[in-house]
């Protein structure tokens, strides 16, 4: 697949999901511009490594909880040049905070809906705008997840903005469509990626856990991720629209018994 004389903005893409998307989507050819939240060893790696694959790869660091039109400023080709060659937009940014519905708490609410739901509806519409007026046939992807399906008693916000993001990606397409624009979400479950590999590492048992509640037993690294996006951007996946891909070993499709871990 070839992203060749493409440039992609991924938010929230200087580690875990996010970057191994860049990586693969500089691997393909691609320009990237990534976004994090702060530039820090992970954030340089990510760069370091797209460059050294003979693409651009440029780094924006900002605080996606700010409001939206600080956000939309910040990621805007006024701000940042490099932005003005996007045609793939990739809102992967994302938060997982923990809180029962008992305790959930406003700010705790606000703040996941804003970056997982809010930051990427709004900057997919002032992207769009661009492109429609540019006759650009721009590409945007969604990270959901498969707890936009399965729903969890400690994690309903999280829960709920993932199952946002299928509904808003549904819509987008229909919006966006006839302009020549594709929307997509890809949605994993647990994947490895140096975070989710120290809980796993200090608890086997969740690990186990995970490995006989999915069909194909694995909890497979995060390239599967960067792989399924560069399909989903490529001219390979022309005729799909609206659609949200999980990728999760077929965990979302298996009904389990319950073994719940002590």
């Amino acid at each position: 697949m070839d992203l060749r004389g493409r440039t992609a903005l991924i938010t929230g893409g200087s580690q875990g999901v996010g970057a191994a998307m860049a990586k693969r989507i500089a691997k393909a050819g691609g320009n990237v511009v990534i976004h994090g939240k702060s530039e820090d060893g992970f954030a340089n790696e990510t760069v370091d490594t797209c460059r050294a694959m003979g693409v651009e790869a440029t780094l924006i660091c900002s605080d996606l909880t700010l409001p939206i039109q600080d956000t939309l400023r910040v990621l805007s080709p006024e701000s940042h040049p490099a932005l003005s060659q996007v045609s793939l937009l990739v809102n992967n940014a994302g938060v997982f905070l923990d809180s029962s519905f008992l305790e959930m708490d406003e700010t705790t609410w606000c703040k996941t809906f804003r970056i997982n739901v809010e930051v990427g509806y709004f900057l997919t519409q002032a992207f769009a705008k661009r492109w429609i007026t540019d006759g650009t046939a721009g590409r945007v992807l969604f990270t959901g997840s498969i707890n936009g399906l399965l729903a969890e008693p400690e994690h309903t916000a999280y829960d709920a903005s993932k199952a946002a993001v299928g509904g808003m990606v549904r819509s987008l397409c229909v919006a966006l469509a006839p302009h020549r624009i594709r929307v997509n979400s890809i949605a994993p479950g647990l994947v490895r990626t140096p975070l989710t590999n120290q809980i796993l590492d200090a608890r086997p048992d969740v690990l186990r856990w995970m490995e006989l509640h999915t069909p194909n037993g694995q909890v497979p690294d995060a390239e599967v991720c960067g792989g399924l996006a560069v399909f989903l951007l490529s001219d390979e996946a022309e005729h799909i629209h609206g659609q949200t891909i999980f990728i999760d070993g077929g965990m979302s499709i298996w009904q389990q018994p319950d073994l719940p871990i002590a």
